[in-house]
């Protein structure tokens, strides 16, 4: 008699313990909506992070070089690119990875030379009608498509950006190199590196039977600003 009521007693204390997790489990599935979610770990990525361009700090240079044999009576001449936007956006701490979208409006291509108000017209005239169609092709776009970044000094870094330059209806890759330095909310951008007009189906503009004409390569120099 007493084995049964201790058989019984087993039972019912078995039968309390489940029903006591049971409960448990009832009351953490209804709460589990209520939890409030842990905040990121350390190793976890940053966010990135997105500079504008500042078209009125920045600075961007096309260099036109003469040629021919009447190279002498010419002069090289330097162009500025006046409407350039875009966005540079990198991860903080590691910079990497990376990226870089910049769109310049053909029209707005000028000559800074020290020329008569005509030649400036004429120059200006034959760059956007002849060489750049603006008609046909009114942006010049870049758009990277891989971004090496090594560090050099303190807020100073070594960018190796390869993209595709899409330039009088042709997109071709290629690669320029860059110092960027970080300061007090802004990012500048400098370097240089040259291009042939022949690769984007343009043709040198010429005259007097090519004895005075313009190289097929230009270079351009940048100091670009952004903000973000």
């Amino acid at each position: 008699m007493r084995k049964r009521h201790t058989t019984r007693y087993v039972l019912v204390a078995a039968i309390g313990v489940i029903c006591t997790a049971w409960s448990l489990i009832i009351g953490i599935d209804k709460t589990a909506g209520a939890i409030k979610p842990s905040p990121p770990s350390p190793s976890e990525p940053l966010p990135a992070v997105q500079y504008r361009i500042d078209a009125g700090q920045s600075r961007f240079m096309v260099k036109v070089f003469k040629d021919g044999l009447l190279s002498v009576l010419a002069h090289d001449h330097n162009i500025a690119i006046r409407d350039i936007s875009g966005v540079a956006q990198f991860t903080p701490g590691p910079i990497s990875p990376a990226s870089l979208q910049l769109t310049i409006k053909s029209e707005s291509l000028a000559v800074t030379d020290k020329v008569s108000a005509s030649d400036r017209q004429k120059i200006e005239n034959t760059m956007r009608e002849e060489v750049l169609e603006i008609g046909k092709h009114p942006e010049i776009v870049f758009r990277s498509t891989k971004i090496d970044i090594d560090k050099s000094e303190d807020g100073q870094f070594q960018a190796k950006i390869w993209g595709q330059l899409t330039l009088h209806g042709v997109t071709k890759d290629g690669l320029i190199n860059a110092t960027l330095t970080m300061a007090d909310n802004t990012l500048h951008a400098k370097g240089s590196f040259n291009l042939r007009q022949s690769e984007y189906s343009i043709k040198p503009v010429s005259a007097g039977g090519g004895t005075i004409k313009v190289k097929d390569e230009l270079k351009f120099t940048f100091d670009i600003v952004a903000h973000p």
